[in-house]
């Protein structure tokens, strides 16, 4: 079987990495290409050293579907594919056009909640309405859609009108890590109720020994950074030695600066930049101190305030860690992170954010036994193995069902 994949670009997302992740897995049995359209090309060396074909089609941002459209379809009468599958809304439109042009089947994928009512609020104007309704007057060409999470099936049920028997879940997976979060780190410098701070136990070779709060993504509003940033004033008016540390960049990021600023902040919450291998910050608990790469501190709590997701790989990285989690309640993580492995609080509700994190700070055996449970639940459920197989299944399924 020879499969195309098309997508808008190769940034640095969830998207994106998930398809690295997976197609590097797949069996000789399916031949992989992989088209992308626009000239952002973050992930290009990593696609390559995968053994991922690559064919960029050079379109000029920001729109050119008629030139996208153009050539795609002679790559499509050259390569002579099985089977299309197409990834984010200016991908899934040159797509699905060619599919209906070349009779070559189509595979969508929903990978965001792009309609959901989060996602909706502050989408204002015409160019939002043309976006949804081209995307909802095509989304019949598709054969089959394989969506990233239950609740992105049933949205877009709701939002596209798309067959939920036509719909099959795959979630995002990651690899497992040998190494997992150290627990002792929470005990020995964890922060605790009946300790007055000069009895606080010393950590001796990694600097202060304080309580420190991690996430990364991209710095966009729906990520919801500035909701932790709100409640980490509050956490800080008790626990002053505490940090917050926030790895990605993204055009949020001087609404976010600003906030930190004026809340007179600026000495205890980061916003460094993008991490390399943000899962090894999780893993062995340590990562430079912005302010002096010279010191290291040491991550003891991941905190997820997205307001809405597709289904997060940062939050499968932060379970296979095993470092305590706490999350908000979109339907998305839900179905990733229980109250039986992490702390979970209502989207958006500040407050509620804020005391959880001071719990988190004042019960570090039960946050240490959640982070277990996490790890747990990744490793049986998201294991990259596993989810590469099951996806590579399931288009060969769909491959058999659209022969019939």
């Amino acid at each position: 079987m020879k499969v195309v994949f098309t997508q808008d670009a190769l940034v640095n997302a969830g998207a994106e990495k998930s398809h690295l992740e997976i197609l590097s897995r797949f069996s000789k049995e399916v031949e992989i290409l992989f088209v992308y359209f626009y000239s952002k090309h973050d992930l290009r060396e990593e696609y390559e050293r995968a053994g991922i074909r690559l064919i960029f089609l050079d379109i000029p941002e920001s729109y050119n579907f008629l030139l996208a459209g153009s050539r795609f379809l002679k790559l499509i009468q050259r390569e002579k594919p099985d089977l299309l599958i197409s990834s984010l809304w200016r991908a899934d439109i040159i797509t699905r056009v060619a599919s209906l042009l070349t009779g070559v089947p189509l595979v969508g994928t929903l990978v965001n909640d792009s309609y959901g009512p989060f996602a909706w609020k502050d989408k204002i104007g015409l160019k939002y309405k043309v976006v949804y309704w081209l995307d909802r007057l095509t989304a019949w060409i598709p054969k089959y859609w394989i969506a990233n999470a239950e609740a992105l099936a049933e949205s877009h049920v709701k939002t596209l009108g798309l067959d939920k028997d036509k719909i099959k879940v795959v979630y995002r997976g990651r690899n497992v890590p040998e190494e997992f979060w150290s627990k002792d780190r929470l005990r020995e410098i964890g922060l605790r109720r009946d300790m007055p701070s000069a009895k606080y136990s010393q950590d001796l070779d990694l600097g202060s020994p304080t309580f420190n709060f991690i996430s990364y993504g991209r710095l966009l509003e729906r990520k919801g950074f500035q909701d932790v940033i709100n409640a980490f004033r509050e956490v800080i008016q008790k626990y002053p030695e505490c940090t917050l540390t926030i790895f990605g960049e993204g055009t949020y990021r001087s609404e976010l600066e600003k906030l930190v600023q004026d809340l007179n902040l600026k000495g205890s919450i980061f916003l460094p930049g993008k991490i390399h291998n943000p899962i090894s910050a999780l893993i062995n608990g340590y990562y430079p101190l912005p302010t002096d790469p010279c010191q290291l501190i040491t991550a003891n709590c991941f905190v997820f305030p997205s307001w809405y997701e597709g289904f997060s790989g940062a939050l499968v990285e932060a379970m296979m860690a095993g470092i305590p989690i706490i999350a908000s309640n979109i339907s998305m993580n839900l179905e990733a992170v229980s109250r039986d492995n992490s702390m979970i609080f209502e989207v958006r509700n500040t407050n509620q954010l804020a005391q959880q994190m001071i719990f988190a700070i004042e019960n570090p055996d039960l946050m240490v036994k959640l982070g277990d449970n996490a790890r747990k639940e990744a490793l049986e459920r998201f294991d990259i193995e596993k989810i590469a197989k099951q996806y590579e299944e399931t288009l060969k399924e769909i491959e058999k069902r659209i022969k019939r």
